[in-house]
């Protein structure tokens, strides 16, 4: 009939489209001294790359250490006639929040950060996770390059792709994976850390050693004390090398296992080791433990756990936890018992795909996937910790 719409093509009618890309992600990851030296080229071309049209740099940090090196980083810019602003931030763990995301984000739009410019991060864990996180939601996706001030920066959470901030008692819960442009670790930053935030970062230098490399664990056994008292200065020739392999071991070792997981397709990675119960211990205990201390009672825990087992040889038990109290760090806490063990299992493996995939050392160097531990034999574990440690 005359006026009527034509009856609608039966092949267009339904459609099923699959949308499949990949991305290509690469950064560089640099170990370098006297980063803010004058005749040091390496933060003016990490910040404003050859070529970029842009000629400003926005520098996001910590407030402390803007108190300790702003001056310096302003006068290092000003010497290569870059104009630098820079973002003082207040953080800390309680305060890892999604308010400061968005203090960070107000800074970017006063700063009229344009697509395809990078921002500069400068400082500890908290600030590099904050602004990692404000940059990957930042127009969709902010370069950013990172310069972490403190051990935990400059052998974890500054070398990887994840950003995080915590929400209720969840450790990181809200985050994102953005990977920096680029990072410049300098040791020399760490000579300004009190004594505590440096046995803080040998938490994680000691867990990739006790997983993934013997040679590493001597290292520590033999010299960490003096690291730790030296900042890891290297005082001494022997000590200038000992902290200048440790700190090049246990970032080629995490980032070995980062490279081909960036994403943590794969939930079984052995660099969770002492992130097993930690993160909800370390949420309420909040600020009495720092980062790295509730990794070493987890940490210790997990050894207790594997000898009895009789997976890790007694021998190997003692020596991983003499050198966490030679160290200086925690191997236990009130915390450790029955019902907030059993809720950090829980979390755990809810976080790791509804399978606990815990990595359990079996000898010093080597660990193992395991997702049969109950809470009972944690608390046993605890218990005996506890008892070893009061003693």
């Amino acid at each position: 009939m005359a006026g009527l719409p034509e009856p609608r093509n039966p092949s267009w009618a339904h459609g099923d489209w699959t949308v499949a890309t990949e991305r290509k992600v690469s950064y560089r990851v640099t170990l370098l001294e006297r980063l803010l030296d004058h005749d040091n080229s390496a933060l003016m071309t990490a910040a404003v790359p050859p070529g970029d049209p842009v000629n400003r740099a926005l520098i996001v940090a910590d407030s402390t250490v803007e108190a300790r090196y702003g001056a310096e980083i302003r006068s290092y810019f000003a010497h290569h006639d870059m104009p630098c602003e820079m973002f003082a931030l207040p953080v800390s763990e309680p305060g890892k929040t999604i308010e400061r995301v968005t203090a960070v984000v107000d800074a970017f739009d006063e700063f009229r950060v344009a697509r395809g410019e990078t921002v500069v991060a400068f400082g500890g864990g908290v600030l590099l996770d904050v602004v990692g996180l404000a940059a990957s939601l930042y127009r969709r996706g902010t370069a950013h390059v990172r310069v972490p001030t403190t051990l935990v920066g400059l052998v974890d959470a500054g070398i990887g792709a994840k950003t995080g901030v915590n929400h209720g008692d969840g450790k990181s819960r809200l985050g994102a994976y953005h990977p920096p442009r680029e990072v410049l670790l300098d040791r020399t930053f760490l000579r300004t850390l009190d004594r505590r935030h440096i046995t803080n970062g040998v938490a994680e230098i000691l867990k990739m050693a006790i997983v993934a490399d013997e040679r590493l664990f001597r290292l520590l056994e033999e010299h960490g004390p003096a690291l730790v008292e030296e900042r890891f200065q290297g005082n001494t020739p022997t000590s200038d090398g000992a902290a200048g392999e440790v700190l090049a071991r246990a970032i080629s070792g995490m980032l070995t296992e980062l490279a081909g997981n960036l994403w943590e397709h794969q939930l079984e990675r052995i660099v969770d080791y002492g992130h097993s119960v930690s993160p909800l211990i370390e949420m309420l205990a909040l600020p009495e433990l720092l980062h790295g201390e509730a990794v070493a009672i987890d940490m210790a825990l997990f050894a207790v756990l594997s000898a009895r087992r009789g997976l890790l040889a007694a021998a190997d038990r003692d020596r991983i936890l003499a050198v966490l109290r030679g160290l200086g760090l925690p191997v236990s806490h009130p915390l450790l018992e029955i019902s907030v063990l059993s809720r950090a299992l829980a979390e755990t493996t809810r976080h790791r795909g509804g399978r606990q995939r815990l990595p359990i050392p079996v000898k010093i160097g080597a660990a193992r996937m395991f997702s049969d531990v109950s809470d009972d034999e944690l608390a046993v574990a605890a218990k005996e910790l506890g008892s070893e440690n009061a003693g």
